[in-house]
């Protein structure tokens, strides 16, 4: 039987990676809100990751984030270890049909490899902040291409420690989500990708920043498309038509610029963030009939029982 006295740092197995105790989260998001993990884990390389997994209590919530360009920590902070991947997991190699790449691997990284290696087929990664492992669980996509369109396999550890290698129709991939199980961590990914004019890709890429700096607030404290688009629909319509452009709730306000963004002005905390996130669905609910699908993933507890704990 464990101890209530004994720190949960103290019940986990050693590791070649390191522990932090009581780790702050909100630095790391874009939102810059939130709490700490009770503990955060940066494995050294995948054997580092399956030995603690094989070896941590059953009883230990395990949470994985990675650049939380899309991710939203609530006040309270993140139970038990939060997984980041660092740089043993972004490595980037060509292969004779594309790329193979790490799951910390930042998409931008991804295009920009491709770009220096002559590929063509992912300069759409270019617009889409966060990194593979993300991309891979949630099928991320921009300027009309998603990861499964590229996708030829991708490897995942299991809760057990135990990599298992994926096809894409394995995956269900479909928009914004796949049905891999929450509890596997994606380790890598093989791409597919072309041979290209190095001249067209940079023009293409050029062009995607382009337009995202034009149409998306980018330079802001946000997390990117708050809410997933209807089937036929376009959220931010949807939220405009409503009367939500420019919406407020302390310092999270909705973005004047691209109103299926939620940004911190200042002092934001997370629930003000998610309380004027629920408030646009329901204005929307009531305008259109139809109930907004959060995009942004909401991970962590509230204040209250942080308090309470």
């Amino acid at each position: 039987m464990t101890s209530p006295n004994l720190r949960l740092i103290d019940r986990l197995p050693a590791v070649r990676g390191r522990y932090t105790e009581n780790a702050p989260l909100a630095g790391v998001t874009w939102f810059r809100v939130g709490g700490p993990a009770d503990v955060a884990f940066r494995p050294a390389d995948p054997d580092d990751l399956a030995a603690f997994l094989k070896a941590k209590p059953a009883d230990v919530a395990v949470t994985v984030i990675g650049v939380a360009s899309n991710l939203l920590v609530r006040d309270g902070g993140v139970a038990g270890v939060v997984i980041r991947l660092g740089r043993h997991f972004a490595a980037i190699e060509r292969d004779e049909t594309g790329l193979i790449c790490g799951a910390g691997a930042l998409d931008v990284n991804v295009s920009e490899a491709a770009r220096r290696f002559e590929l063509t087929g992912l300069e759409f990664l270019s617009g889409i902040p966060g990194t593979i492992g993300g991309a891979l669980r949630m099928n991320a996509g921009a300027y009309g291409r998603e990861i499964k369109d590229v996708l030829r396999w991708a490897e995942a550890i299991t809760p057990q420690g135990e990599i298992k290698r994926l096809a894409p129709e394995e995956m269900g991939l479909s928009y914004r989500k796949s049905q891999v199980p929450t509890d596997w961590i994606f380790l890598r990914a093989a791409l597919r990708a072309e041979p290209g004019n190095p001249a067209e890709i940079q023009a293409r890429m050029d062009e995607i920043r382009s337009a995202r700096s034009q149409s998306q607030p980018i330079r802001s404290r946000t997390g990117g498309s708050t809410f997933k688009n209807p089937p036929g629909e376009k959220a931010w319509q949807l939220i405009d038509a409503a009367g939500c452009r420019g919406l407020r709730m302390g310092a999270a306000q909705v973005s004047e610029q691209h109103c299926n963004f939620l940004i911190n002005t200042g002092d934001a905390t997370a629930g003000d963030l998610e309380a004027l996130g629920e408030k646009v669905r329901r204005r929307v609910l009531a305008h259109s009939g139809i109930e907004l699908e959060w995009e942004i993933k909401r991970i962590g507890r509230p204040q209250s029982e942080e308090a309470a704990s």
